[in-house]
Formats: structure tokens, C-alpha cells, sequence
């Protein structure tokens, strides 16, 4: 068990819980879903991330000694509810799509089903990890796209909180980057680390020359130097001299990329280091990595771009009910009709339909009802997108920890590939999926 996470929360949820267990609701069984009525940005997919995350901190949304303490210091809620809350513990199902899948507008990503008290508190902390998470993933996307076959490397710990960092690193990951330099999110989430030195390092050293031998004696010539501190050319011809021709790599940090990457490379094939990979940095993003294409770069290194979602900093997903349980015990859909921020009640299942392989729609079934949907029977070819994250207050290990994220990372790499030509543009556009509604007789 770790720290609460109790509290990771807005007052109101609290507040509702209050008056739900003083007017006799509080027990009534009921859906939220949690979902985006669109997509930020102009973006043509979005991609899922911070499930797992979410799942965790499940765990421990639990109100022990010093939470309790708080809310009857401060008189949030009754006595008779900080009582409840005390032996509060989710216990009811939450469904959803995978983490790394693609989603679109409406799609139904969580479906979370419990006693209203139980499963309305759970907002907030599911709203704040999938929001953040998911527009991370959804920049690093774009420019695992835009990079190719290139690897990205995510480092932009410093451009972020310190907890923030370590859940952007995961969600990149997840969404295509091959590595972080965040060392806590090496050893959370299992993702590979990497990093040599900054430019302190040679302003450290007397010469570029005594940085660069030091390094090379530390780290071995298959280290990558970082080469434009001074002058670019003279740095470069003191990293083959130090390391000879068989050093790893170059790592350039300025200037006007495509054409330093394409001077680099032709310094380095003249003196025959043709195997030292040049790796770029300083602010990329999809567009910049993106007019990279045709330049002799092997590698990217991206810090403020990818962890502040490339100008999308939230998914702006939502979390809505949209069924519960009446007076008389049957179950009623509700939705909202506000203005711009209407819901589709009811209960739903969500597939991809598919011709040859590739996505064409995202349909979303609606329960007449409250009977279990089954739109896999009535579409034999499209691919169901939800699963059983939580059952009974568990969650599926197969979500959880190291292993849950190189499934979500691995699951996002398959999905992708059922995405139309269209979805792979940077520019903005309408969703790449229409979202198709239909009422199921279930």
C-alpha cells in the first residue's frame, strides 16, 4: 500500500456524498463514463494512456487516520459521513478501452459502475491522470509518426513537475518513444533510460578536448558527444580525434537543423566515422521532427514539447452519469442538454469497424435498457474495444506495473496500424473516424 490517494480530489465530489447519504441516493446503482466530447487541437486521433496509473492509485483511495482528520477539522462533510468514508473501498466494475488504443469523440474510454457514493468520488483522480496522460500520448503520437523508424527519446523532465515528469515519460512510451531520461520512470515503469551530458559538462573542463577525453574514458567511444557548446565544425573534428572514426554518436542541440544535420553528416563521412549517428535536440515537436525527414538524422531527443501535450496540455475528457437507478428500482438513462456540453445517456459498448484492415468507424452501441450488450454478434467485423479493467474492487493485474505498460505500449503499436492514410497528417482536421451511435435491442 501506498500513500492515500484520497484526497487527490475536489471538494464537491465530497460534498455530493454528503447529501446523497442524508437523502437516501447514495446506495443507488449507477454508470459514469468518462469520455471526450471532442478532440482537442485538431487532432485526428487521440490515444488512451494513464489507465494503468489510474488502477494503481485505485489501490489506495482509501481515507485512513490523517484524511479523516482533515475533513472533521475543517468540517467538509458530517460526522456521519467521514464514518462512511472510513470504510470506504471502490467495489464496483470499471470497463474501458485499452491503454494505448485510439480514441475519438464520444468514445465510452471508462465506464465506471458502483453505488453513486462510491463511484461519483472517483472523478477527479480519473479526469486528472487520463486527461494529462492521454494528451501526452496523443503529442507523442504524432511524432512517433512524423520520426519513422528514427527512435525518440523523451526528456522533458525538467519542463514539468517533478510526479508529472515521471507520468509523461510512461505515457510516451506507451505511445512510441523508445526511451526517457527520467530515472524514477526507469525504475517504476520499466522504460529504458538514457542520457550522457549537458553542456556544463564541457564548460566544466578546461578545453572541449579534456571533456571530451573524459567522457570517452568514463563512458567508452560509443558515447554520444555533444557538439555544439563552441563551434559546431571544430567540436565535431574534436570528437573524431578524442574517439576516432568508431565513436556513437554526435548530439546536436542548435542552430538551423536541417542544414547543421546535413553538414555534420558529410564532415563525418569525409573522415570516416560513417557509422556515428547524429542525434538532434532543442524544442521538437511533430513539425519540426516532421520537415526532419529528408535531413541525415538517426535520432530525436524531445524535452517540452511531448510533456506539455505540443500545445494540447489536457485531453478535456469528462465524466459524466448516464444511468442509474430510480425510486423503483428500475434503471433509467440520463443525460445532459446544456449547451456545447450535451451527453448521450445510457449504457454502451464501443468497436471499430474495419474493412481490410483499416478503421473506418467508430460505432457505439446504446443499451435499450440496462441488459448486456453483445454488438459483436450484429458486426462480426469490427473489433470490440472495451475490456474488464476492475471487477468486484480488483483490478486486472495484466494492467498493473512494468508489464502493463509494455502491453499498453505493444497494443498501441498494433492499433495504430488499422488507422487510414488521412489520421498520419500533422495539419488539423475533423476526427479521422466518424463516431456512429445505434440503439441496441438488447
Amino acid at each position: 500500500m501506498g500513500m492515500s490517494t484520497a484526497l487527490l480530489t475536489d471538494r464537491y465530489e465530497l460534498t455530493m456524498v454528503d447529501a446523497a447519504l442524508r437523502d437516501g441516493t447514495a446506495d443507488r446503482r449507477c454508470v459514469f463514463e468518462l469520455f471526450g466530447r471532442r478532440l482537442p487541437g485538431g487532432r485526428r486521433f487521440g490515444v488512451v494512456a494513464g489507465t494503468g496509473r489510474l488502477l494503481t492509485e485505485l489501490a489506495d483511495f482509501r481515507f485512513d487516520e490523517a484524511e479523516l482528520a482533515f475533513l472533521r477539522d475543517n468540517a467538509i462533510v458530517s460526522p456521519e459521513t467521514v464514518t462512511y468514508l472510513e470504510n470506504y473501498r471502490f467495489t464496483g466494475t470499471i470497463s474501458g478501452y485499452r491503454e494505448g488504443e485510439l480514441y475519438f469523440p464520444g468514445s465510452p474510454i471508462l465506464t465506471v459502475e458502483g453505488s453513486f457514493a462510491e463511484a461519483v468520488i472517483l472523478e477527479t483522480l480519473a479526469l486528472s491522470i487520463l486527461n494529462h496522460d492521454s494528451a501526452v500520448a496523443t503529442a507523442a503520437a504524432r511524432m512517433s509518426i512524423a520520426a519513422g523508424d528514427r527512435p525518440l527519446a523523451e526528456m522533458g523532465s525538467r519542463r514539468a513537475s517533478e510526479r508529472s515528469a515521471v507520468a509523461a515519460a510512461r505515457a510516451a512510451y506507451i505511445a512510441g518513444f523508445s526511451a526517457t531520461s527520467n530515472l524514477e520512470a526507469g525504475r517504476s515503469w520499466g522504460i529504458p533510460t538514457m542520457g550522457t551530458a549537458a553542456h556544463a559538462w564541457t564548460l566544466l573542463h578546461d578545453s572541449e578536448e579534456d571533456a571530451f577525453r573524459s567522457q570517452i574514458a568514463a563512458l567508452g567511444t560509443s558515447t554520444t558527444l555533444l557538439v555544439d557548446t563552441y563551434d559546431i565544425r571544430q567540436g565535431v573534428d574534436t570528437a573524431i580525434r578524442v574517439a576516432g572514426t568508431d565513436l556513437g554518436g554526435v548530439r546536436i542541440d542548435s542552430g538551423d537543423l536541417p542544414t547543421v544535420a546535413a553538414s555534420v553528416r558529410q564532415q563525418l563521412d569525409e573522415v570516416g566515422a560513417t557509422k556515428t549517428k547524429i542525434t538532434v535536440t532543442s524544442d521538437l515537436d511533430e513539425f519540426a521532427i516532421a520537415a526532419l525527414a529528408a535531413s541525415p538524422v538517426d535520432a530525436y531527443g524531445v524535452g517540452t514539447s511531448v510533456v506539455t501535450g505540443s500545445g494540447t496540455p489536457t485531453a478535456g475528457m469528462v465524466y459524466k452519469l448516464v444511468a442509474r437507478q430510480g425510486s423503483d428500482g428500475g434503471w433509467v438513462s440520463v443525460a445532459k442538454a446544456s449547451t456545447s456540453k450535451a451527453s448521450v445517456g445510457g449504457r454502451k459498448a464501443a468497436f471499430r469497424r474495419r474493412s481490410d484492415g483499416v478503421a473506418t468507424a467508430e460505432v457505439i452501441a446504446i443499451a435499450d435498457g440496462f441488459e448486456e450488450l453483445d454488438p459483436a454478434s450484429a458486426h462480426p467485423d469490427a473489433r470490440p474495444l472495451q475490456t474488464v479493467l476492475v471487477e468486484g474492487g480488483q483490478a486486472d493485474a495484466a494492467y498493473l506495473g512494468v508489464d502493463g505498460v509494455s502491453a499498453a505500449r505493444a497494443h498501441h503499436m498494433r492499433v495504430r496500424e488499422e488507422l487510414p492514410v488521412m489520421a498520419l497528417a500533422l495539419s488539423r482536421a475533423d476526427p479521422a473516424l466518424e463516431t456512429l451511435y445505434e440503439v441496441s435491442e438488447a
